[in-house]
Formats: C-alpha cells, sequence, structure tokens
C-alpha cells in the first residue's frame, strides 16, 4: 500500500467517478461529520458520480439515495441499488433476488441467527436488521462491546458451515445467501445508471474502503485507495488498497476526495 502522495497525477485527472465504503470510511467513530458530507457534495457538484458501496440495509439505502448528494447506491453487500430518478420522482430499486428467493433466504438465515447467539456470547443481531431486506447483520462491536478477532471469525465460520457467503465489515459480520457481493451490483449498476463498462474502464473510477468485505473492490480497482484505519486489518484481508490516506475515518475520505478535486483535470467527466 502507498501513500496518497504517490497517486499519479494523471491518473486523478482523469477519474470520473468515487465508490465508496460509508463505516468507517466516510463515517468517523459512527458519526457523519460535516466536512465528510461536504466532500461527498463537493465531488458530486465537480462532475463525478458518486456512488456509496455499503454494507448497510435497504432501509438506509432508500435514504441515502434519495437525500444524500450521490448518483446512487448499492446495499447490503450487493444484494441490490437504489437510484432515485429526480425527473420522475421515483426511486429506482433493483435487487439480486426476487421477493420469493429473499423471502426463502431468510427463513434459512434465522436458523443461523439462532446458532450464532447461542454459540457466540456477546455477539448480537445488529440494531439495523429490521430494515434488511437479504442478508443478516451480526453486531460484533459498533453497540455491543467489542469481541475478540478469534470470536469474529467464529460467527463468519457459522455462516460459512450453514452454506452461506460471510464477509467482515468493521463492525458487523454480514451473511447471506446468494452469489453477489459488492463488486458484481457495482458492475451492474455501472452499466445499468451510468452507461459504463467498469471492467474495460476501470481504471477512471476510484474506490475508497476500510476493511475485509472491501476486498473484492481493493482486487478490482487500480486506483482504488484506503482510509488510514485500512491498515487495522492488515494480514486479515485479501486484497489490499493500492493507495492509503493518513487520516481515519471520514478525515481520510475528504483527504482523498481533496487530493482527486486539486488535480482534476478541466472538463473531466
Amino acid at each position: 500500500m502507498r501513500t496518497l502522495s504517490e497517486f499519479p497525477a494523471d491518473a486523478a485527472a482523469s477519474i470520473r467517478g468515487v465508490f465508496c465504503d460509508i463505516d468507517d470510511t466516510v463515517t468517523t467513530e459512527g458519526r457523519l461529520t460535516a466536512a465528510a458530507y461536504g466532500a461527498l457534495e463537493r465531488l458530486s457538484e465537480a462532475g463525478l458520480a458518486v456512488v456509496p458501496i455499503t454494507g448497510r440495509p435497504a432501509g438506509w439505502c432508500d435514504m441515502v439515495a434519495r437525500f444524500w448528494p450521490v448518483a446512487g447506491v448499492v446495499g447490503e453487500n450487493g444484494a441490490f441499488y437504489f437510484a432515485y430518478d429526480e425527473a420522475t420522482r421515483k426511486m429506482i430499486r433493483v435487487f439480486t433476488a426476487g421477493a420469493a428467493e429473499r423471502a426463502d433466504n431468510k427463513r434459512r438465515l434465522d436458523l443461523i441467527e439462532k446458532r450464532v447467539l447461542a454459540e457466540v456470547p456477546g455477539a448480537a443481531v445488529s440494531a439495523d436488521q429490521a430494515y434488511r431486506e437479504a442478508d443478516l447483520a451480526i453486531d460484533f462491536c459498533e453497540d455491543v462491546p467489542a469481541l475478540p478477532p478469534a470470536e469474529v471469525q467464529h460467527i463468519k465460520q457459522i455462516f460459512e458451515e450453514e452454506g452461506a457467503v460471510a464477509k467482515i465489515s468493521s463492525i458487523h459480520v454480514n451473511g447471506w445467501y446468494g452469489h453477489y457481493d459488492k463488486l458484481s451490483m457495482t458492475r451492474r449498476f455501472a452499466a445499468e445508471r451510468l452507461g459504463v463498462d467498469l471492467d474495460a474502464d476501470k481504471a477512471a473510477y476510484v474506490f475508497v474502503g476500510d476493511s475485509p468485505n472491501d476486498a473484492p473492490m481493493f482486487g478490482f480497482f487500480p486506483n482504488a485507495c484506503g482510509v488510514a484505519n485500512v491498515r487495522d486489518f492488515a494480514g486479515r484481508i485479501e486484497a489490499e488498497p493500492a493507495f492509503v490516506a493518513s487520516g481515519r475515518g471520514g478525515a481520510g475520505f475528504v483527504e482523498i476526495a481533496d487530493m482527486l478535486l486539486a488535480r482534476r483535470r478541466p472538463g473531466a467527466g
């Protein structure tokens, strides 16, 4: 991982969009600061497509897509994307799985929930679970005392033993049934909403993240950036970002936004 100062000027000048995690990337200690929100707005006003790519639930993502200065949002680790069409005043909601499949998956996830709570003392169902459509989020440090890494891995192992996919974020273990992740739905969002083939044009987009569930994005985008707290997961993340900011959380996101805007070529995008 190189420092942000090593980000090539010519690459920064031609960036057309920013995909970003939310928790501990745009937020800081669970809060969205004015500076970080302002960075989102400045990027959008400069003509870049800004798209949060998050593990957070559908209920939150509906609000983000509707009220934040973004082109849309990918939520629940790739289960769907939402985009608000201002011209028609309609929310576009695209899911990987249909309603019947999601309902069947929920029944299977309910069994995993019971097992996790029985086997991992101190773990809890995430407070935002009621607003989720496709996954189960187990809280290991957001609203509960932080669990040891071995217990977090145990939660992930339970999901996998039950045939589910599981990813560790900075606050939750998210599990689901289905063959998707943050990257697969980001590709679909880019094609359907931005008219972009990311496989051919990935160098024109930056992803900013902080934790292991961002690994597919870090590995795909050659100009991926991490906020400084990504270093907390050294040795426990399948792919690392190419560049790392000096600031943690929202401060690091602002640092990355400032760098991109300072080097932006007039008329780019």
